[in-house]
């Protein structure tokens, strides 16, 4: 069935991230499951990120050439950020045997692409060109290994997802309040109540 890439999908802060939330639930074998175990939701995930996106791509289009092709590099990507900033979130820091395989996906998914990146008015290159979804992943990925970005990354403690929290004092709890945030509210009021009348 065709995931509805809804904002909530894009809890992460940062495209890379957004992709490492791709596996729902992950660390749960029994309920663990794969949002891209299709390629064919590729060109519609990065149709939904072109959007959702836009400030961190320069309102840059991202693209998917050839699905099946590419979709091997994504996920290399995606479990090596996973693994590295998951760790990261968790010591306060980056553990450097995690750092070769993410930096051999990072320069997988960029080998094909010729670009230039990272000035201020233009962090993604130039945005009247269509982006490459693994080279746009890759330079997401990278950009999460600054120090600012290191020490607010968070672990969702409702979904597991990682996300990065902009928030002014840096003390955001959920990847996103209107969904994980009542979540855990509603658990709590429906744990108090059955406490309630178990009382009684």
């Amino acid at each position: 069935m065709a995931v509805a890439w809804t904002r909530h999908r894009f809890s992460g802060g940062v495209l890379a991230l957004d992709v490492a939330n791709t596996v729902v639930l992950r660390g749960d074998p029994e309920r663990c499951f794969d949002r891209f175990a299709q390629a064919t939701e590729l060109p519609r995930f990065a149709a939904a990120a072109t959007g959702f996106r836009a400030g961190e791509l320069g309102a840059r289009q991202l693209v998917v050439s050839d699905a099946e092709a590419v979709l091997p590099e994504v996920l290399a990507i995606r479990e090596a950020t996973d693994r590295l900033f998951r760790h990261a979130a968790l010591s306060g820091g980056v553990e450097t045997a995690h750092l070769p395989e993410f930096l051999r996906a990072c320069a997988d998914g960029l080998a094909r692409h010729k670009e230039h990146v990272g000035t201020p008015e233009k962090p993604f290159g130039d945005p009247g060109k269509p982006l490459a979804l693994e080279a746009a992943l890759a330079v997401s990925a990278l950009s999460l290994l600054s120090a600012d970005n290191l020490r607010r990354l968070r672990i969702c403690p409702n979904c597991n997802w990682l996300f990065v929290d902009r928030s002014r004092n840096a003390s955001r709890l959920w990847c996103d309040m209107a969904v994980c945030g009542n979540r855990q509210k509603a658990r709590r009021h429906y744990r108090r109540h059955k406490e309630e009348v178990s009382h009684v």
